[in-house]
């Protein structure tokens, strides 16, 4: 039914996302599809990387240590914003498309008066990709 499950990741809180990893996991070895790790990152130095290309490289060694630990196919796309802050949505829903995801799971928060006016993004991806959205609490 699923080829391939994309999974958003941000290393700043990847402590965050152990039950939406897990959902993701259960689901790519039933379906036995690929996992694609997808994370957005800008070219300043952050809180995890002080390049883009020391980020990729840590998104890939996640990848690698979840397709090894899980015996699993794991892949990586780090993709590049010049401003995350705005561009993360519209950046993910691109390489949704561009790596053929039909399923994503997604860590969200629980609901608050300020999702009325900025949605989450597992809202908005939710509501504007073509593949089926998981948003786990």
């Amino acid at each position: 039914m699923y080829r391939k499950v994309i999974f958003p990741v941000d290393l700043t809180h990847v402590d965050d996302l152990s039950k939406a990893l897990q959902t993701t996991l259960d689901l790519a070895n039933h379906y036995k599809a690929e996992i694609c790790f997808v994370g957005v990152t800008g070219t300043a130095p952050n809180a995890v990387t002080h390049t883009p290309q020391e980020y990729e490289r840590k998104l890939r060694a996640f990848a690698d240590e979840q397709g090894k630990a899980h015996g699993l196919k794991c892949s990586a796309t780090a993709c590049i914003s010049p401003d995350p802050s705005i561009d993360t949505d519209k950046t993910l829903l691109a390489a949704i498309d561009d790596l053929g995801g039909d399923l994503v799971v997604m860590q969200t928060h629980a609901p608050n008066a300020l999702d009325y006016i900025w949605a989450g993004h597992g809202d908005t991806i939710a509501a504007h990709s073509g593949a089926s959205v998981f948003l786990v609490r």
